[in-house]
């Protein structure tokens, strides 16, 4: 598994310390910043991160900022891209499961250290279930292409 990691000066802690949880357990990191606390912009870091994964650099991505909001947005903004903001493990089991994210934003200043590796564990090890869900996955892919429902 290809993870692209992103964050911005609000995120960067927590981002570093998801890198180094990956990468003890094996699995292949690209980081695309920030990497420091000094003041950036956070849609280079999502939009980075979604582009890795929009060319098949990246099988999943992670992106951080202050809330998560943010940098999420950026990301969305690239075709194929669903960035789902998560701050539990439910929700970010459902974001893979039912909505097929690729994408897990997480807030550094909205949880801890422990939590956040709790979801990231569950958004990587947790499949899209197709069915009924891809139809819906579907309609949005379908709208990105043609902008129409």
């Amino acid at each position: 598994m290809r993870v692209a990691l992103g964050a911005d000066h609000g995120g960067y802690e927590l981002k570093e310390a998801i890198r180094e949880y990956l990468i003890a357990k094996g699995i292949e990191v690209q980081d695309f910043g920030t990497h420091s606390t000094e003041s950036v912009d956070y849609p280079r870091f999502g939009l980075a991160v979604g582009m890795a994964i929009q060319k098949g650099e990246a099988d999943l991505g992670i992106t951080v900022c202050g809330t998560g909001q943010g940098i999420a947005m950026a990301a969305n903004k690239i075709p194929g891209i669903r960035a789902a903001v998560c701050s539990d493990t439910f929700s970010a089991r459902m974001a893979r499961e039912h909505n097929n994210a690729n994408i897990l934003s997480l807030g550094g200043r909205v949880i801890g250290v422990g939590l956040a590796l709790d979801i990231v564990d569950i958004f990587l090890k947790t499949d899209f279930s197709g069915g009924r869900h891809a139809r819906r996955i579907e309609l949005i892919t379908d709208f990105e292409r043609n902008g129409k429902m």
